[in-house]
């Protein structure tokens, strides 16, 4: 740092203990001392620059940018602002005025820097500008063809193009540099998987779960982020995911501590309402809030309190509209940290928090890790543990989390009487559907399958070829998710031995048509390890009964459920033969097929599954189970599934539950808006 001709004693003297703390990395003395330094010498770039780095090793991003940029405005050609700068905006989830920084840097003083070209790729990835990332990260790679975080960032940018194939292979060579790289190994094998490409499924499952396994020996938490969603696909024993997901929450909660506890108990409170938060990015047309918004429509206004914390885009579509109008408050976290955010749900006196994402796409999991509520649970979003000691439930149902499978997961299991998943009695509900509008043979026995292809695995594939081999007036109706799964699909058919005409394949459309298209089929063909979720509950609303294959796991248990929760447990099967057996019988019996058919529209009305008003009771008595014993200073325990009743708390029971119900001192407003 320089202190000039003019630079007095005491500020010599400031700058050199700065200059020391830095060298021996003592990040919060050396903040302390530039904070002094900078009101004193400010007009010194390298001044404010030494404490946006200091602020950046901190974890203090919005501190970063702001000393970045007071460096930056002194000196617009500092490379080393610029990128501190972009990097802290990234962190803050600015992903475009991180872009807008590295266009406005001269590209002539960054041309040979490594860590710019990788970075500006990265941000515009993030942006939605994947193909303009492409030039960035190839630069990146000129200069350093062995950067395993530019190959898995040009991996990204390739896969976000629709390039699954291309994007695999970026993935094998950071494999290949690093062969403890969980985040190459599950890539590599997750996006063979979209693209159909099987020539070593069984070797590339095998090393994902060695590279978890070693991770797991030698606490290597920075790098797997990818793997427990990329394993939900795939053949894996519970405990293997388990692991994968406790390095996971490891890595999220890196750096994080505790909020302050709440005020005490004893404290008088002025509602009686149980304040519930749900954090997730899919409120909007997503299938999370098609589940979940007749629930939150149909809960105990009286009794219950719901905050929606936003970190998704907003669509603007009628569902966006109607999620919000169902709860009392909305509210925008898009632009908040982790830590900002955990902050705002403290603040916001919430009870109970529900993370909806896990380990899905966009998710803010690290949030929790500050525990900004005194009671904390998963559900819905992600079909396995979290793996993290800062949630306390998991919510299932006796079919996709029995009590014996506690010892596969991180959280206490607390089960809806039932079925786990929600539904929206509301949606359209579909007819007859023309066959020819889809390209389906009129009198072909179609066989249905509306899974994305990474459940697709060898072994479904060999079982549904063997279907049709068996069934020579059936086609497989499969969800299409692009040319190179396409082509390598039919391409497995021939090897099988069946026409690769035989697949007919169902386009992407909005969800409404989806459903209206599905009366098209005659039976549904479901995948494991992986199962269909909401397609699943979609097929069986559109009257289409479906066979599924259960096993351990989580994710192959749900059609399971959705299946008992409609009256058809006779659908589940428990092996490959009784599942092709199953199959056979319902393709050789239309009445059978007729006749299961009517049951389903029936159950549109009557059925556990579509009846959202009584799932809103029984998951207020779930949670306020949860909040007795978090009253009662116990910890959580598990929780089994209780009879369920479809009538609403009555008034003598409402008063009873407020007489036991933990009050907690809170200034809340009552009225319902939605904060941006």
């Amino acid at each position: 740092m320089v202190t000039g001709p003019s630079a007095t004693p005491a500020q010599v003297k400031l700058l050199l203990d700065a200059r020391s703390a830095l060298c021996e990395q003592r990040w919060a003395d050396a903040g302390r001392l530039l904070e002094r330094a900078v009101l004193v010498i400010g007009r010194h770039a390298d001044v404010w620059l030494a404490l946006a780095e200091v602020r950046h090793h901190l974890g203090n991003s919005k501190g970063s940018v702001e000393a970045a940029q007071m460096a930056l405005a002194r000196d617009p050609r500092d490379l080393k602002a610029c990128l501190l700068s972009a990097l802290g905006l990234m962190r803050l989830q600015r992903h475009a005025e991180a872009v807008a920084v590295f266009e406005a840097f001269p590209p002539e003083l960054a041309a040979q820097d490594r860590q710019f070209h990788t970075h500006h790729g990265e941000a515009l990835r993030s942006i939605g500008r994947p193909q303009q990332a492409i030039g960035p990260l190839m630069n990146a790679l000129a200069l350093k063809p062995d950067d395993v975080y530019a190959h898995s960032q040009l991996g990204f940018a390739l896969r976000a193009l629709g390039l699954h194939a291309e994007a695999a292979e970026c993935f094998r060579t950071v494999t290949v540099l690093n062969p403890k790289s969980l985040v190459g190994h599950a890539y590599l094998v997750h996006w063979e998987q979209f693209c159909s490409r099987w020539d070593d499924f069984e070797g590339n499952v095998q090393r994902l779960i060695e590279a978890v396994h070693g991770a797991v020996e030698q606490a290597d938490a920075w790098q797997e982020f990818s793997a427990p969603f990329v394993m939900i696909g795939l053949p894996h024993h519970p405990l293997d995911l388990l692991a994968a997901a406790r390095l996971s929450a490891r890595f999220v909660a890196r750096g994080t501590t505790p909020l302050p506890v709440r005020p005490a108990a004893s404290q008088v409170r002025r509602s009686p309402r149980l304040r519930i938060g749900y954090l997730s990015a899919d409120f909007h047309t997503h299938a999370t809030a098609m589940l979940l918004v007749q629930v939150l429509e149909q809960r105990d206004h009286e009794r219950f309190e719901v905050v929606l914390f936003s970190h998704g885009a907003d669509d603007r579509s009628p569902m966006r509209r109607r999620i919000e109008a169902a709860c009392e408050r909305f509210i925008d976290v898009r632009t908040m940290t982790a830590r900002e955010t955990a902050q705002r749900i403290h603040e916001e006196d919430i009870d109970i928090l529900v993370d909806l994402k896990g380990y899905t796409g966009d998710n803010r999991l690290g949030t929790l890790a500050w525990r900004p509520a005194p009671l904390q649970a998963t559900w819905l979003g992600f079909p396995g543990t979290t793996g993290a000691d800062f949630i306390d439930y998991f919510i299932g149902d006796p079919v996709v989390t029995p009590l014996d499978h506690a010892p596969w997961y991180s959280e206490t299991l607390a089960q809806m009487p039932v079925c786990y998943q929600p539904n929206d009695r509301q949606r359209v509900r579909p007819g007859t559907a023309s066959r020819a509008e889809w390209g389906l043979p009129e009198d072909a026995l179609v066989l249905a399958s509306f899974n994305q292809t990474f459940k697709i695995t060898p072994e479904v594939f060999d079982v549904w070829m063997d279907l049709l081999l068996r069934l020579p007036q059936a086609v497989l109706w499969q969800f299409y998710s692009g040319e190179q799964s396409g082509e390598r699909l039919r391409a497995e058919a021939a090897r099988r031995g069946v026409d690769p005409a035989r697949i007919v394949f169902a386009p992407p459309v909005k969800p409404d048509a989806h459903l209206g298209r599905i009366p098209a089929a005659d039976l549904v063909l479901d995948t494991w390890p992986c199962n269909g979720h909401t397609t699943t509950s979609d097929a069986l609303w559109a009257g289409v009964p479906v066979v599924t294959l259960q096993q351990l796991n989580f994710a192959s248990r749900v059609a399971a459920s959705l299946l008992h929760a409609v009256g058809l447990d006779e659908l589940v099967c428990e092996d490959t033969v009784r599942y092709r057996d199953t199959v056979l019988a319902l393709a050789a019996d239309p009445a059978r097929r007729q006749a299961l058919r009517q049951h389903l529209v029936a159950a549109r009305d009557n059925a556990p599954l579509f009846d959202a008003a009584r799932f809103a009771h029984d998951l207020e008595a779930l949670y306020l189970r949860m909040w007795q014993r978090h009253c009662d200073g116990l910890a959580p325990q598990a929780l089994p599934a209780q009879a369920s009743s479809s009538n609403r708390i009555d008034p003598p029971a409402l008063q009873a539950a407020e007489a036991v119900a933990c009050p907690l001192a809170s200034k809340r407003p009552s009225n319902s808006t939605v904060l941006r």
